[in-house]
Parts: C-alpha cells; sequence; structure tokens
C-alpha cells in the first residue's frame, strides 16, 4: 500500500456508499414536506457536491500516485481533498441547518473555505504534474 495515496482512496471509496445513502434519505424526505424549500435546496447542494467532489478526488489521487510529489506533498493533497470535500459540502448542509434564505451563515464561510482547500490541492497535484 502506497501510503498516503492508497489510504485516502480506500476512505473516499468506503465514503461514496454514504454519499448514496444520502440520496435514499434524499427521496425519503421529499414527499414527506419534513424540510422546507430552503432545506430541500441546500440538503441536495451538499449531496450532490459530496458525490462530485469524492469521484473528483478518486481522479486527483490517480494524477498523485502517478509522481512528481513527495511523501510530504502527497499528504498535503490529500488532506487538503478531505478537508475541502467535508467542508465544502458539509458547509451547505451546515447553511440547510442554521441558515436563512438571502442570509450569509457559517456554514456559507464554511463551504468557500471549502473550496479554497480543495483549489490549493488542485493546484499542488497541477504542480506535481508540471515537475513530475
Amino acid at each position: 500500500m502506497e501510503y498516503p495515496v492508497d489510504l485516502f482512496t480506500v476512505i473516499v471509496l468506503i465514503a461514496l456508499p454514504t454519499v448514496m445513502f444520502g440520496g435514499f434519505s434524499l427521496l425519503r424526505l421529499l414527499p414527506t414536506g419534513k424540510l422546507s424549500g430552503f432545506q430541500l435546496t441546500y440538503f441536495k447542494a451538499g449531496h450532490a457536491h459530496a458525490g462530485v467532489l469524492l469521484v473528483m478526488a478518486l481522479a486527483v489521487l490517480s494524477v498523485v500516485s502517478g509522481g512528481g510529489l513527495g511523501s510530504g506533498l502527497r499528504w498535503l493533497v490529500c488532506l487538503l481533498l478531505t478537508v475541502g470535500i467535508l467542508a465544502q459540502s458539509g458547509g451547505m448542509f451546515v447553511h440547510m441547518a442554521i441558515g436563512r434564505a438571502g442570509s450569509w451563515s457559517h456554514g456559507n464561510t464554511l463551504t468557500v473555505t471549502g473550496a479554497v482547500l480543495l483549489a490549493v490541492a488542485l493546484l499542488v497535484t497541477a504542480y506535481g504534474v508540471i515537475v513530475g
């Protein structure tokens, strides 16, 4: 097992079924009317971003495993991907829970922070491709 890339690949592959369960939960909540329109919008957004970003992480991890980055930078990319995905998608769920339509919340800040972390991970990965 090539740490950290293999370790984080396993984590992502295990996390994907949880996103699938989230989709099942969404389908179960839709007809009940338990979520407001605002909450439903952010539940869908958080769920969709989590799935897409996890699949993106698999692609990035494949590129990172190709070389170009030292062990420290591989760990950095893996950690930035993980925290970035959790923050960006999780921020939408936080906003769903505590936010209000048209108002900024801690959830929005968390989502933006996640986006920045993901951008840094992608830029470091691009650097690895250039120098590799």
